[in-house]
């Protein structure tokens, strides 16, 4: 009877805990997430909505709103002669950028795949550039090894070549400015070299054992297989190239003659220099759509390229 009584008056207080821990369960998951959406609303959703009411007005930095120009902005965006300059070396930067950085990281991921001495000191080599070169730091080191008396004239000199003015030469800056994209290729040869030990032996082995060449097995097996990580990598960098900043600012400052000013930079320049918010939210989302519908051509084109092995080779 006790342990009757004891059990029955036992599972109404066990009934009541199980309900305040469905209870705290159901808000646990709120509250802990609450910083993160606060965050998010303050920081990325408001400025994004707001910066699209801005693209309509003429607003300025000091005086505000003072009337809506509709779409004003936008015609000037494709029409005005220092944005279409920047929006072509933008395209320019780009692909220039993105397959070049691309087609590195897979060589050298496809070398470091291979079983040789001291291949995780070559791979932590070939992965820290990707880890610095976005500071600021880098952006300056590497203005120094290109302007006239750095350093990289300084060899030249010492192999009887003359010095080239790199940063003041209209064919030379972009081509520095892309060169130092292209260094940062870690972060993409990392997901190639996991890609590639994901490649099985065996199939390598039955196209040998059917003569096929390295060539031809890198371009039937090795490729398909990995170009899941590959339109990853494409999509993932292609962003990154249209959002470039540091680098044309700190090194030319989008110079010489404008020769390396993107589209970031006439964003920023024309609302933190000439004040003109209104007009430098438009480029923003000039920019934001251009990024989207390459994103979209992306992702609609991977049905004839990217292989998936659970769904027989269809995107």
């Amino acid at each position: 009877m006790t342990k009757a009584g004891g059990s029955s008056t036992a599972r109404p207080d066990l009934r009541r805990r199980r309900g305040l821990s469905k209870l705290e369960q159901g808000y646990m998951g709120f509250f802990l997430v609450l910083p993160w959406l606060i965050g998010f609303c303050i920081f990325k959703l408001y400025p994004f909505v707001s910066s699209f009411y801005y693209s309509f007005t003429d607003y300025d930095l000091f005086k505000g709103v003072q009337n809506f120009v509709f779409l004003d902005n936008y015609i000037d965006a494709f029409t005005t002669t220092k944005n279409v300059r920047a929006l072509q070396v933008t395209f320019t930067y780009a692909f220039m950028t993105v397959p070049l950085k691309l087609i590195f990281a897979l060589f050298i991921a496809y070398i470091l795949n291979f079983k040789i001495r001291g291949v995780g000191l070559f791979r932590t080599a070939y992965y820290v550039p990707s880890i610095l070169g976005g500071s600021v730091a880098i952006a300056v080191l590497w203005r120094a090894l290109f302007k006239s008396d750095g350093v990289v004239n300084t060899i030249l000199a010492m192999l009887g070549f003359e010095s080239i003015n790199f940063l003041a030469n209209r064919d030379w800056a972009l081509f520095i400015i892309c060169l130092l994209r292209v260094w940062q290729f870690g972060s993409a040869m990392v997901l190639f070299l996991a890609a590639l030990k994901g490649v099985p032996e065996d199939l390598y082995e039955a196209a040998s054992i059917d003569g096929a060449s390295k060539s031809r097995q890198f371009l039937s097996i090795t490729i398909p297989l990995i170009s899941p990580v590959i339109f990853y990598n494409l999509v993932t960098q292609l962003v990154q190239a249209f959002q470039e900043f540091n680098g044309p600012y700190i090194i030319t400052n989008g110079g010489p003659r404008n020769a390396t000013t993107l589209i970031s930079l006439i964003v920023y320049n024309t609302a933190f220099k000439d004040y003109q918010v209104g007009m430098s939210s438009a480029m923003a989302w000039v920019m934001f759509v251009i990024v989207m519908v390459f994103t979209v051509i992306a992702f609609t084109s991977q049905k004839k390229w990217v292989y998936y092995s659970d769904d027989d080779g269809r995107g």
